[in-house]
């Protein structure tokens, strides 16, 4: 009976064209990748789903500084940070981050967590407890959304990027502690939130202003340190979560914030206190990836994945007017992440499958990661992409369209 039960779960998610299966990479994160799919054949994809944005995961200097990490410190750490787990290393990196938001966060200081997801959970959970209201962004993160589902705050949502709609939501909030909690580049969208507009929103409502920036971390910025440099926003009501698994090329996350907020997370979020620290080899490495995204290869490879950018957008325009008739949209993104808006489920696995008979994998995003009715290819690009990927891309495209 319970085995039964779960099949007719599974048989419902297959027939609305919803099934999801992992492949298998035989090779290292990179614009091509040795891939094995659900038939068991491996074969060389030329990627664009990747969220290795300026492609450290690969870089040489990477690799070496993990390795040697391995042999400083072993494997795991072995505990929670608390217990006996925070190394150096990890003190390290959490210096440098709070060195690095000091110019937009008053006593900035950050603090380590394992993954995005936890760090989220963390913060909103830690905040949000039974004096505060949370105002959740309509297309957040799954995370900053299962916080929101843990706390003990009262949730309210407001429309996407919808300043007016928050600052009429906020007026007639009673709570003594207000939460505004926004991804900053929407991961399926990849527009940006208007964060100068809700910063301000925070100010005359005496809120904080939690930032997810996993998408903006080394991608925006001129030294690559996200939205906030992005916008040139300064204030100690900013609190950022931003992942080291992206375009760090690495793994782990961290909450950046006046040290006042962090203490507290210190002594409050669940998910640090209960939790496993990451590995210190990962953590030394993640002062040679952040270097190099901070140093001058970060700049060149930002400037790189902006005429990307540029070119990807100009050819699917382009081949979009040549097609009026087909229901396609491309999003309106200033990111890397592209998304190509097809509608139907089916359509859009159909159209992932062509692709990937032409040799590229773009995957194909559905219900309920998206709205209903606007599933999607969700493009990738990485700085280690050659204009004639994205012209391979566009050209792709064209021959399924």
């Amino acid at each position: 009976m319970l085995l039964e039960h779960l099949q007719a779960k599974l048989d419902a998610i297959r027939a609305q064209d919803l099934t999801r299966f992992t492949r298998i990479a035989e090779t290292g994160t990179a614009p091509r990748q040795t891939v094995r799919g659900s038939d068991g054949t491996a074969r060389e994809l030329l990627m664009f789903c990747s969220n290795d944005y300026l492609g450290l995961a690969a870089h040489p200097a990477v690799a070496d500084a993990l390795a040697e990490g391995a042999r400083r410190y072993g494997g795991g750490s072995g505990a929670s940070p608390l217990v006996s787990g925070h190394s150096r290393a990890h003190h390290e990196v959490e210096a440098l981050l709070g060195r690095w938001f000091e110019p937009h966060i008053p006593n900035a200081r950050a603090i380590g967590f394992c993954t995005g997801y936890m760090a989220n959970l963390a913060v909103v959970t830690a905040l949000g407890d039974g004096d505060a209201e949370i105002f959740s962004e309509t297309l957040n993160h799954a995370s900053l959304i299962d916080g929101t589902r843990l706390a003990k705050a009262p949730v309210t949502r407001y429309g996407h990027c919808d300043v007016d709609g928050l600052r009429a939501l906020l007026a007639a909030s009673t709570a003594r502690i207000k939460l505004i909690v926004t991804d900053a580049v929407f991961s399926m969208d990849g527009d940006i939130a208007p964060l100068p507009a809700l910063l301000a929103l925070a100010e005359d409502f005496d809120a904080w202003l939690i930032v997810d920036d996993a998408h903006g971390l080394g991608v925006l910025g001129e030294l690559g340190v996200g939205s906030l440099e992005h916008f040139g926003l300064r204030s100690e009501r900013l609190i950022v979560v931003g992942t080291l698994g992206k375009a760090a090329g690495l793994a782990g996350a961290f909450v950046v914030a006046h040290e006042t907020v962090t203490d507290y997370l210190l002594q409050a979020a669940r998910n640090y206190i209960f939790s496993t620290a990451s590995p210190p080899a990962v953590e030394h490495a993640l002062l040679t990836s952040l270097a190099l995204m901070r140093g001058e290869l970060g700049r060149e490879r930002r400037m790189h994945l902006r005429a990307l950018q540029a070119r990807l957008r100009a050819g699917i325009a382009a081949l979009l007017d040549r097609h009026p008739s087909l229901p396609w949209r491309l999003a309106d993104s200033q990111s890397p992440i592209q998304p190509l808006i097809v509608g139907g489920n089916a359509e859009v696995m159909a159209l992932a499958a062509a692709l990937e008979r032409e040799g590229l994998r773009v995957p194909g995003i559905r219900p309920p990661t998206v709205p209903k009715g606007e599933a999607r290819l969700r493009i990738t690009l990485c700085a280690t992409h050659a204009q004639a990927d994205v012209d391979r891309l566009v050209a792709a495209l064209e021959a399924c369209a």
